[in-house]
């Protein structure tokens, strides 16, 4: 059957899925370096490459998990619903990867860019920002690509300081949370806004 889309990159970015349930189906090494690998291959400014993956896994993911759902009881309903489903994605995940800014172009870019430190800490901080950003949806699109279901928990950034500390990890203006599977159904996607909703042509 001939496919609908140009190329195999084109179909790889309609077909990714927000997946939040899992098999119960380990993941090898290998699958999860080829993702990482995949992520670590993002531009970001200057060639920083200002991200930090951790790979968590077994009684640390659960631990993830339980923290998620504790600090939603903080949170007004709508939030706190948004927490609890993520913790039970996290739970189902046989991997969680989380995505950290480092820091590292927000300390030498005065250096780099020869602007002013007082001028320079939101630029350097947004693209920090920006180039994380491309690493993890780097990272969603070789998940779709090997057959495997991921989702950007974009809600714990409401946590972000708690997941950094359980995380042993400096913290930082940046945090992707992302779990990692094979997916336990298939996922639709919501309907797109159409193109002239959201371009603008001059």
């Amino acid at each position: 059957m001939e496919s609908q889309y140009p190329n195999e990159t084109l179909q790889t970015i309609y077909q990714r899925r927000s997946v939040r349930q899992f098999q119960d189906r380990p993941l090898s090494d290998d699958l999860i370096r080829t993702v990482l690998d995949a992520a670590n291959q993002a531009p970001s400014a200057h060639n920083q490459q200002s991200w930090k993956f951790v790979v968590i896994r077994n009684q640390k993911k659960q631990d993830l998990a339980r923290l998620v759902s504790q600090q939603a009881a903080a949170f007004p309903k709508p939030s706190s619903a948004i927490l609890r489903m993520a913790g039970r994605s996290i739970a189902s995940a046989p991997v969680v990867i989380a995505a950290m800014n480092t820091g590292t172009l927000i300390e030498h870019g005065t250096e780099l860019f020869k602007i002013e430190p007082e001028a320079s800490d939101d630029f350097f901080r947004t693209m920090e920002i920006q180039s994380s950003a491309a690493a993890v949806e780097n990272l969603l699109l070789a998940a779709t690509a090997l057959g495997l279901g991921s989702v950007w928990l974009g809600v714990l950034f409401l946590i972000k300081r708690e997941v950094l500390e359980f995380l042993g990890e400096a913290q930082g203006e940046f945090m992707a949370v992302i779990p990692l599977g094979y997916p336990r159904r298939e996922s639709i996607s919501p309907k797109k806004q159409p193109l002239e909703y959201v371009v603008k042509n001059l």
